[in-house]
């Protein structure tokens, strides 16, 4: 198995009450795509404040194996949350990771 892991910072044209929808839109995407097994997705409620560094929206999907993850990218269902982001995306850390043990 392979996990994807993303949180999404978001820029100034972002209006705070997209983040639901969209939050509502990547747990859709569990059904929309082949390989995934298990996909969480909020909004971050750390007590950490010093640690956000301006990152409110936090993804986790765990695919069956690499190639799966690899065909969630180009895959539509993707692709319109991704277009989604347009002009509100400020940056996105992605880390990507075999599951082990």
């Amino acid at each position: 198995m392979y996990e994807h892991l993303v949180v999404f910072k978001f820029n100034s044209n972002y209006e705070p009450q997209t983040e639901e929808l969209l939050v509502q839109k990547l747990l859709r995407l569990k059904e929309q795509i082949p390989g995934i097994v298990g996909l969480t997705a909020g909004v971050n409620v750390t007590e950490e404040t010093g640690n956000i560094h301006g990152y409110t929206l936090g993804l986790r999907v765990t695919f069956t194996d690499q190639e799966a993850l690899r065909q969630y990218g180009p895959h539509p269902a993707h692709q319109e949350f991704v277009a989604m982001l347009e002009g509100i995306i400020e940056n996105v850390i992605v880390v990507d990771y075999p599951v082990t043990g």
